[in-house]
């Protein structure tokens, strides 16, 4: 027998609606979940050790749907979105141009609920496990925490809340903010915040503090900040983090692990502002401080100064008598030194004066013992005594003459003799 497609499908349908007429239960991980036209259709998966088991389409009409999403959202705080697990109440339907789906009645979330606390608490077990829980917690923000890198949407209220509370504080603390945006609800909450930690490290001395804050929002979508790369990036971060997420619920991981957690963004900017007046309560402490001390100080000198002065002219007659003493024993004592000194100079002058002649007469018999050797060696060579001989000697510009090659025509030359010199030119 030959069946149209039509005809087959509704066979399908109706064997179907038999054999799978009741609701079922169904644990299931959400893999698309998207709105259209007040229905939700859902793509609904199972993993065995991330490898895919199971697919099926679900559906939840609008009429089920706008009761169903509240109650989810008002247990859990959150949408149902790609990547949640949860429990769902479905019935078979067969539909002869659509195809099969699971038409969903009800979601229960206490089944997400726990899911979801299960996921953090392997998170947190995590983050100790390595040792970086309380990392950022362990950070000082410092006492002037004026200069604050801000982690938020740029339309988001929060953040204009915050920058508004810094400016128009009473104490006209003045603060400087620089805002790196990021995606504050929804999937890419995470990559989003990572990458502006990020641009942040780059040039992290312009900063003393980053604040996280998200306001004005939803209280949906705060799965993306329960994730464990986003939290091992701010537990590791080096500047003190303060959260104002701005929710009512169970605080999120990013809250366990910043160094400081408000609720509003606004919470946030006060926190910083009391930080202030803290640090300038703690200066008019320390100014109260110095000053009672330098007054106390100032009495206890004043009072030894008076104790000093009354002392001043005993002390000064004392001092006086001393040096007085020790004056004239230093006077008695130059005189005497300087008497001897005088006796033992006079007494060396006087063995000097007799030594004196002596010496004088040895030293010039000696010297004229020299003087007639050099008499007689200097007669020795006196040209004079070869010129007695009758020789004689040429002289030319008052040289001796050794070649007569070196004269020339018209040379004065001299010619000394024993008794007597000859003026002749050379011709």
């Amino acid at each position: 027998m030959n069946l149209t497609l039509y005809q087959l499908n509704n066979l399908v349908r109706q064997t179907i609606e038999y054999s799978l007429c009741e609701t079922y239960w169904v644990e299931a991980e959400l893999a698309e979940c998207r709105e259209s036209g007040g229905h939700c259709y859902m793509d609904l998966v199972q993993k065995d050790d991330d490898m895919l088991v199971a697919r099926a389409q679900a559906r939840c009409w609008r009429s089920t749907w706008s009761y169903v999403l509240p109650k989810f959202m008002k247990v859990t705080g959150e949408r149902p979105h790609p990547g949640m697990k949860i429990l769902l109440l479905v019935k078979a339907q067969f539909h002869e141009a659509y195809g099969f789906s699971w038409i969903v009645q009800d979601i229960d979330p206490n089944y997400t609920l726990g899911d979801m606390a299960r996921q953090r608490m392997e998170i947190i077990q995590t983050l100790k496990r390595e040792g970086v829980f309380d990392l950022n917690k362990s950070l000082t923000i410092p006492k002037f925490a004026q200069r604050i890198a801000v982690i938020s949407s740029q339309t988001a209220a929060g953040y204009g809340d915050f920058c508004n509370q810094l400016l128009n504080n009473e104490y006209g603390f003045q603060f400087t903010t620089r805002l790196f945006p990021a995606v504050m609800q929804g999937e890419q909450v995470e990559q989003t915040i990572i990458a502006a930690l990020n641009k942040i490290n780059d040039s992290i001395e312009e900063f003393d503090v980053v604040a996280i804050i998200r306001g004005g929002g939803a209280t949906s979508d705060f799965s993306g900040f329960d994730t464990l790369e986003l939290a091992e990036n701010v537990a590791n971060f080096p500047l003190p983090i303060i959260t104002g997420i701005g929710h009512d619920r169970d605080e999120c991981i990013l809250d366990m692990i910043s160094c400081v957690r408000v609720k509003t963004p606004t919470a946030a900017a006060t926190w910083l502002i009391d930080n202030l007046i803290e640090t300038l309560d703690e200066i008019e402490d320390f100014s109260r401080r110095i000053t009672d001390h330098v007054r106390s100080r100032m009495e206890k000198e004043r009072i030894r100064l008076g104790r000093i002065q009354s002392f001043l002219p005993v002390a000064f007659s004392l001092k006086k008598t001393r040096e007085e003493s020790r004056l004239t024993n230093l006077a008695t004592r130059l005189q005497t030194s300087v008497t001897q000194h005088i006796n033992i100079e006079h007494n060396r002058i006087s063995g000097i004066e007799q030594r004196l002649p002596l010496v004088i007469k040895s030293r010039l018999e000696r010297a004229s013992y020299q003087l007639e050797m050099l008499s007689q060696r200097t007669n020795a060579v006196d040209p004079i005594h070869i010129l007695r001989r009758g020789y004689s000697i040429a002289l030319h510009d008052g040289m001796a003459i050794k070649d007569p090659k070196s004269l020339h025509k018209g040379d004065e030359v001299t010619v000394v003799m024993a008794s007597g010199a000859i003026e002749t030119i050379v011709k």
